[in-house]
């Protein structure tokens, strides 16, 4: 992604990288057992701990969705994505899911 979008060495680039995901990387690529201090799980893992944790998923706002898709459509690389998955927000590149945005509360 950053290959596409940010010249090599562009000092945004490596604030992005170095303190954004560089502990993250760091602990997914290195890190064993005890040690691994991040542990990527998909949101649909998230769905399923926060509904056992006794909470309800409310819709998307329509309206901000289709605005969110709209700006990126406009104004990013054309490999961004924004789409929806049930009641999830989901921000990619390349079809490779980086967030997603839910809103819930208490049941």
């Amino acid at each position: 992604m950053l290959e596409a979008t940010m010249v090599l060495d562009d000092h945004e680039r490596w604030l992005f990288e170095s303190e954004l995901h560089g502990k993250e990387v760091l602990s997914v690529v290195a890190c064993e057992g005890l040690e691994r201090a991040y542990r990527p799980e998909t949101y649909k893992q998230w769905q399923v701990r926060l509904l056992r944790a006794g909470l309800r998923q409310l819709p998307l706002d329509q309206e901000l969705v289709d605005r969110a898709k709209a700006v990126v459509k406009a104004n990013y690389h054309k490999n961004f994505v924004v789409d929806e998955d049930n009641l999830w927000m989901l921000q990619g590149w390349k079809g490779r899911i980086f967030f997603a945005v839910s809103c819930w509360k208490p049941s």
